[in-house]
């Protein structure tokens, strides 16, 4: 048996004794500790806007991490799928942050939120993410699962948009093509096109 085998195994048996609620109580602490540092004056001079750079970062990066797991098993043969549903919420709860620090902390005025999507095309952007995002959120559970049947799959295909979406977003809002928001661009068009690769069969354990 090659290393390669026996990583992919070990990897898979921790992957199934690990609660999925583990990974939802750490994947939701950087959220408040964002806050306290906030608060505390660890964000620097402009702590609103870098609380709502961090935010949203939290979100694309689980929203990649979801993105990585059809790859995943597909081509390394690790089998995280049990988790995918958790780093969706996730996803959505930073997104849900992002989007209320930004309302209430930022802008404030209700009359300057309507202008400011209409007139600036990133938070327009960014506003389609978020809409796309949200009747997954509200059908990720077993019920919503059983009620909708084969629609379930298909509407949930609207993650491929919104984590599109929200990469640009990201290039657009630190102007000038910076490298960071490049790399995260770059990395979702790789994830989208693997899953348009043919199919390699590996065995999952």
């Amino acid at each position: 048996m090659s290393g390669e085998v026996v990583l992919r195994d070990m990897l898979n048996r921790a992957a199934r004794r690990l609660p999925t609620w583990v990974i939802y109580v750490l994947g939701a602490l950087p959220g408040p500790w964002a806050f306290y540092q906030g608060l505390t004056g660890g964000l620097g001079v402009e702590p609103i806007s870098a609380l709502e750079h961090a935010l949203g970062l939290y979100a694309l990066q689980f929203l990649i991490a979801g993105l990585a797991i059809s790859p995943l098993r597909r081509f390394a043969g690790i089998n995280l799928i049990r988790f995918r549903r958790a780093l969706g919420l996730l996803a959505f709860y930073y997104v849900t942050l992002h989007l209320l620090v930004w309302l209430l902390l930022d802008v404030q005025v209700l009359a300057r939120v309507w202008a400011d999507i209409i007139k600036r095309p990133y938070i327009s952007i960014g506003m389609v993410a978020f809409l796309l995002l949200l009747p997954l959120a509200l059908t990720s559970n077993s019920l919503s699962i059983r009620k909708l049947g084969p629609r379930w799959r298909s509407l949930h295909r609207a993650v491929y948009v919104a984590v599109l979406l929200a990469s640009v977003h990201f290039v657009m809002v630190r102007k000038g093509l910076q490298l960071e928001p490049l790399i995260y661009l770059g990395l979702v068009g790789v994830l989208l096109l693997l899953r348009l690769a043919p199919r390699r069969r590996v065995r999952v354990a």
